[in-house]
């Protein structure tokens, strides 16, 4: 009864997807409108593209944002390194410019087909993967059939599932199943995220650990790092990254609660969305605080309160501006971001509650004295108050922090080690076509 109620839900949603594929246009417009959609390559979220498919085995490798096209850029440096050509496809414009810069010309990038029958069938005649590899938690129930229709092999790799989504799914364990038995294999980043796809019915699926750990700490520009830090000169200075709506107000308030005790103190804020610069500025002015725009290139004064970093691509750059980061959407919102690397680059790990989606990571940093949660702006404000007074502390912190990323590594082998049966046959049939001066 269930596999029936399944396959007359997906069959639904395919028809209802055929038959609003005519009517998206007005959508993806509106996105365009707001910067969410790049005007000139619109047609891509058709599944239509202006780049030809290169002869050879391929791979499509599909990423959602900046953090998912970051944590698998090493694996896809090693697919290319076997020979074999790579599509990656993210879903934003900012994962697009950090896909450019990464790669250039050496992968062929795309935006992410509607998942609407019309359009990822376009995408899959075009681009014909050997291969499909999906990262982290992207279940898009049309590519997932109409891959698995065409018995495209497909892993998931650095695979999670937050509380929320396997909640969810738990819900419709039936209707999971239906998709998860697509896949030909399942790496997930921790125990708790094997067991959770394997409850909802995916088989087989292998614990890696967690593919960011195995980047490189982000990069900054050298020029620009000097100068920043010969404007900052000898200011105490702290930060708070990704932060999402509401977490600036509280950072900004907090800035006010220290200078009466660190009178030089600098604060840097890196929203996770830049776009929202400006609303912040007229905020952080409101409330009598001097801001420099790193987008705008304001100098850091000695009366700059603010550092907001509304530049996208440069967390390297602001994380090596501090000793202390707290990582945002822990406080005003749920689930977390990334602590992994401002860890790696040396800064004591700070953190509200509400970091499920990187519980693992938050749960070794803490145990080895590398991270702290806090539960309201007051808390937070103690935290970076008393390590700016106790630079041993400070120290011990950062240090920690540092070691642990490195004990965790060693997910990308575990990866690459799964993957090598879809991976061989496809780099040998590269080399041949090579030595043969064949064609697909």
């Amino acid at each position: 009864m269930s596999e029936r109620w399944a396959r007359a839900i997906l069959t639904t949603y395919r028809w209802a997807g055929a038959a609003a594929y005519p009517m998206i246009g007005g959508y993806v417009a509106w996105r365009a409108s707001k910067g969410k959609e790049d005007r000139s390559r619109r047609r891509e979220r058709y599944g239509i593209s202006r780049k030809s498919r290169p002869e050879g085995p391929l791979v499509w490798v599909h990423a959602a944002s900046v953090g998912e096209t970051n944590a698998v850029a090493p694996l896809i440096e090693r697919i290319l390194g076997f020979g074999i050509h790579v599509v990656l496809t993210t879903g934003t414009v900012t994962s697009a410019q950090v896909a450019d810069r990464r790669f250039g010309n050496r992968v062929i990038h795309q935006y992410v087909p509607l998942d609407l029958k019309p359009a990822v069938s376009n995408f899959l005649d075009h681009w014909q993967p050997d291969l499909a590899i999906i990262a982290e938690s992207e279940l898009w129930p049309m590519t997932i059939l109409e891959l698995g229709a065409r018995r495209v092999p497909q892993v998931l790799v650095n695979g999670r599932l937050s509380d929320r989504s396997f909640k969810s799914w738990k819900k419709r364990a039936f209707l999971a199943e239906a998709l998860f038995e697509n896949l030909a294999h399942v790496i997930a980043q921790s125990d708790v995220d094997g067991e959770r796809f394997a409850t909802l019915g995916a088989r087989p699926v292998t614990v890696s650990g967690n593919l960011k750990v195995d980047t490189d700490p982000p990069r900054a520009d050298e020029k620009a790092l000097m100068q920043l830090r010969a404007q900052i000169a000898q200011r105490k200075t702290w930060a708070a990254v990704s932060t999402h709506e509401g977490e600036e107000k509280l950072v900004a308030e907090i800035h006010g609660l220290l200078r009466p005790r660190h009178p030089d103190l600098l604060t840097i804020i890196v929203p996770r969305h830049p776009e929202r610069a400006e609303a912040l500025v007229e905020q952080f002015v409101a409330a009598g605080l001097n801001v420099a725009r790193r987008s705008l290139g304001d100098p850091v004064r000695p009366d700059t309160d603010i550092l907001l970093g509304d530049t996208i691509g440069e967390m390297g750059l602001y994380l090596r501006l501090t000793e202390i980061a707290f990582v945002g959407r822990s406080l005003t919102a749920e689930g977390g971001q990334n602590p992994l690397e401002p860890a790696m680059l040396n800064t004591a790990v700070l953190a509200g509650t509400n970091v499920q989606n990187f519980r693992e990571a938050y749960q070794r940093l803490i145990d080895a004295g590398g991270a702290k949660l806090v539960k309201d702006r007051d808390m937070l404000a103690g935290a970076v108050n008393f390590l700016l007074k106790n630079p041993e502390t400070r120290q011990r912190m950062m240090q920690a922090g540092a070691a642990t990323v490195e004990d965790m590594r060693g997910a990308l082998a575990k990866t690459l080690k799964v993957l090598e049966p879809f991976l061989h046959p496809l780099s040998v049939q590269s080399r041949l076509r090579q030595s043969n001066g064949n064609g697909r």
